[in-house]
């Protein structure tokens, strides 16, 4: 196989979401609310329990009222929206004002962080001529992150599933990504952080990379396999 383009996720592959403390406390501090460290922690522990965070830990349990938004929920933005609020309802927060808070900050460029070697590896991927795009389960408009951090330009384009109705591990968000880079699946390598939905590459013909989405200081070089990969294909 000749690696002559690359698919990457981006929660957990590209960037990593801010721990659900520091979430927490950025919601808080928004909203003008002070609360005792200990009762931070508390609550920061029953979200993370929850699965609230969007690209944080998955939850526990998911209700069986929840069920199917957390199934369907990167659809569509009012379905992602209505699947991580519900779940943070199930922390019970002290401050009932801070779910949709919570809920916007996890899409700002701050709550966000690439890792450290994204922008090198994407980097010398362009040098190689080798075609990149990123391919998410999301139901949110991420362009803004990757513009904070200078990723787009890197980026030959986004598929996002939102905005296409479908989601990985469906064949058919592969086959969009790969034609959206006029490229065969059989020439294309998936990087993500799923086995389950990035793996379904694999259905289609495309080679697939797995790393695990540790926090970025537990993960200076995951992406660096990719370039070894692509230097053999290619000799």
């Amino acid at each position: 196989m000749t690696i002559k383009g690359c698919l990457f996720d981006f929660s957990g592959t590209l960037f990593r979401i801010e721990s659900t403390e520091r979430w927490l406390r950025g919601a808080l501090a928004q909203v003008g609310i002070a609360a005792a460290d200990q009762d931070i922690a508390y609550h920061a522990e029953r979200l993370e329990h929850v699965g609230a965070l969007p690209g944080g830990a998955p939850p526990h349990t998911v209700p069986e009222r929840l069920r199917r938004l957390w199934d369907e929920r990167d659809l569509d933005p009012e379905r992602h929206r209505a699947a991580y609020t519900g779940l943070a309802r199930q922390a019970a927060l002290p401050w009932p004002e801070l779910y949709d808070v919570l809920y916007e900050r996890h899409m700002s460029p701050d709550a966000w962080t690439p890792y450290p070697d994204a922008v090198d590896v994407l980097a010398e991927l362009r040098e190689r001529g080798i075609r990149v795009a990123l391919l998410s389960n999301i139901g949110w408009d991420l362009r803004p992150v990757l513009r904070r951090y200078g990723i787009d330009r890197y980026l030959d384009g986004q598929v996002l599933s939102f905005e296409h109705g479908v989601q990985k591990p469906d064949p058919r968000i592969f086959r969009i990504a790969c034609d959206g880079i006029a490229l065969a699946p059989e020439d294309v390598l998936m990087i993500g952080d799923s086995e389950e939905a990035d793996g379904g590459a694999t259905a289609l013909g495309c080679a697939f990379l797995h790393v695990p989405p540790l926090p970025v200081e537990q993960r200076p070089h995951g992406l660096r396999p990719v370039l070894e990969l692509v230097r053999h294909s290619t000799g």
